[in-house]
């Protein structure tokens, strides 16, 4: 039994090991649009605007306030009252202070917004602020899924940069084994010998930089995902997978329908929230009317006894309806509505630039990702005639056919052609998804 136990915590270990640090881009993907800081922050500004929501909504609703205000006079005022009233002469006044010295009020007021035009405009306008929020996120787990594809991209090109490498590195160090034997037996000239070693350092110090890089690029595909940077990660898909699921999968852009693409629905939303203000800068010339009802306590003493059992306190009520009407503001709603007008006419014209933009775009896009498939395609036919050429440049050299100057310089352009085939491989993957972003329908 305790065998038993122990087989199934192992497996369920290495499970858990797996789960935690193996990734599939497309697992990549959905662990980064939720732990990527901008993620996150698109999250939490989706939160905020459905806070300013309710907010909106609030305004219009019932309000109640208390108000508690304490007056002391330092001195009190004086009043002139016709002393002819107590019995003095005309045209003389008597100096009287009316009151105590001090007073407290407080009161509670329940206030409704019986209307309001901005308040309409805003009410209005809720669904279209909800709509931006949630489009700018929408654009920014696009944003996000690009950075990840291109990092996740960057990190296995790099790994197989480092695989080649150590391959080229083990076949280069073989011939040179070799011809060191065949120097040492007097059938060969020192110069053979030295070009080998020159081509084995130079593919060791790019060997020993593509593993530091290798390394950084995985450290950025975790700071991109937002995986912690201490752990392991390790890559599942491999790059020529990708490449290939990238050209058999086809995008066609025939059924492609512009108002379903992000940015110009974003472009769209931008004109819609330029004619809201220009509604709200109209609406201001509108009357406000408010309702309220007030209730409070006045207090009045020459000393401060208000919390005294004796102390007497007043109480009053009040109801009422206000309304304030906006009659002149030396032209300023004027010039404030003319810039609203203005600018919604460059939002109108901005929508019309986007439609056009986004056109170009996709057809770039889509020639960019033809001409990168034709590329991997050509590359490919390359590296295997490179890879002939050397294999042949080799026999010739250990033969004593031609010289190390020769086989190096077949061996340099086997070594760039690997390196092409990889950045091919890369291209083939970001332009594609270039391409696709364009053509998500939201």
């Amino acid at each position: 039994m305790k065998k038993i136990a122990l087989i199934i915590y192992l497996v369920l270990f290495t499970f858990e090991l797996k789960s935690q640090n193996s990734f599939t881009l497309n697992e990549a993907i959905e662990f980064g649009l939720i732990n990527n800081s901008t993620s996150k922050n698109a999250v939490n500004d989706l939160k905020i605007a459905n806070a300013k929501k309710w907010e909106t909504i609030a305004t219009g609703l019932p309000q109640i306030n208390s108000f508690i205000e304490y007056n002391t006079n330092i001195k009190q005022p004086v009043s002139l009252i016709p002393a002819e009233f107590f019995g003095g002469s005309p045209g003389e006044f008597t100096e009287l202070s009316f009151g105590t010295k001090q007073t407290i009020d407080g009161s509670v007021t329940l206030s409704q917004l019986l209307f309001d035009g901005t308040y309409t405009v805003g009410l209005a306008s809720i669904k279209l602020y909800m709509d931006i929020a949630y489009k700018v996120k929408i654009k920014t787990g696009q944003e996000v899924k690009k950075s990840i594809i291109a990092a996740y991209g960057n990190a296995l090109v790099s790994q197989e940069s480092v695989k080649i490498l150590e391959k080229n590195l083990s076949n280069i160090k073989s011939n040179l084994e070799e011809v060191e034997k065949i120097y040492n037996n007097g059938l060969t000239e020192l110069e053979n010998v030295e070009q080998l070693k020159i081509t084995y350092g130079s593919i060791k110090n790019s060997l020993d930089y593509s593993i530091k890089l290798n390394k950084t690029s995985l450290n950025l595909l975790k700071l991109i995902i937002g995986y912690d940077i201490e752990k392991e990660i390790v890559l599942s898909n491999s790059l020529q997978d990708l490449t290939l699921k990238n050209i058999l999968e086809k995008q066609s852009i025939e059924n492609f329908e512009i108002e379903k693409n992000i940015d110009y629905q974003m472009a769209l939303n931008n004109s819609k929230s330029q004619q809201t203000l220009l509604t709200l800068e109209k609406s201001k010339a509108l009357p406000t009317l408010r309702a309220f009802i007030k209730g409070g306590y006045d207090g009045n003493n020459n000393s401060f006894k208000f919390f005294k059992p004796d102390q007497k306190w007043f109480g009053y009520s009040i109801a009422g309806v206000s309304m304030s009407v906006p009659i002149f503001s030396s032209l300023r709603k004027s010039a404030k509505t003319q810039q609203a007008q203005i600018e919604f006419e460059k939002s109108k014209i901005d929508l019309s630039e986007s439609k056009k933009k986004i056109i170009i775009q996709l057809d770039n896009a889509n020639s960019e990702y033809q001409y990168a498939v034709k590329s991997y395609n050509n590359a490919v036919e390359n590296l295997k005639l490179a890879e002939k050429i050397e294999r042949k440049n080799q026999i010739k050299f250990l033969e004593g056919l031609i010289s190390g100057l020769e086989l190096r310089q077949a061996q340099i352009q086997l070594y760039s052609i690997q390196n092409g085939l990889l950045q091919s491989m890369l291209e083939v993957i970001n332009k594609k998804t270039n391409l696709e972003i364009i053509l998500t329908q939201n």
